[in-house]
């Protein structure tokens, strides 16, 4: 069985309906699907806590992020410091278009999500 976690950063709290944000760090909300052989198996939305920091947010959402266990982050883009977080933590980055729908992102890039539960 080929299983993964995957966050997106989110606008809202539409799910697999909401739209990929353009900012990681001080993204809304994240939208959390879990993946099992090709299929999407749960979906659920956390707020993040860091969204309103000046500074100092992809710190915090690495952390937990990686206290949730995710493999891997949908991103439009992401500044050094939280990806070389990510990179410490082992949580893989996939890049994709901004307000693209989470389901679109997802879909497409069901391919590099088996990869990396490979890994």
């Amino acid at each position: 069985m080929v299983k993964v976690k995957v966050a997106v950063p989110t606008k809202g709290y539409a799910g697999l309906e909401d739209k990929v944000s353009e900012v990681f760090g001080k993204a809304k909300t994240f939208t959390i699907v879990e993946i099992e052989d090709g299929k999407i198996v749960s979906v659920h939305v956390i707020d993040n806590s860091a969204s309103s920091y000046a500074h100092g947010s992809g710190p915090i959402v690495v952390k937990t992020l990686a206290d949730l266990k995710v493999d891997a982050v949908l991103v439009t883009g992401i500044g050094p410091g939280a990806s070389e977080l990510l990179d410490y933590h082992q949580i893989k980055k996939v890049l994709v278009e901004p307000s693209m729908s989470v389901a679109e992102a997802i879909k497409r890039n069901l391919a590099k999500f088996e990869q990396i539960a490979k890994q």
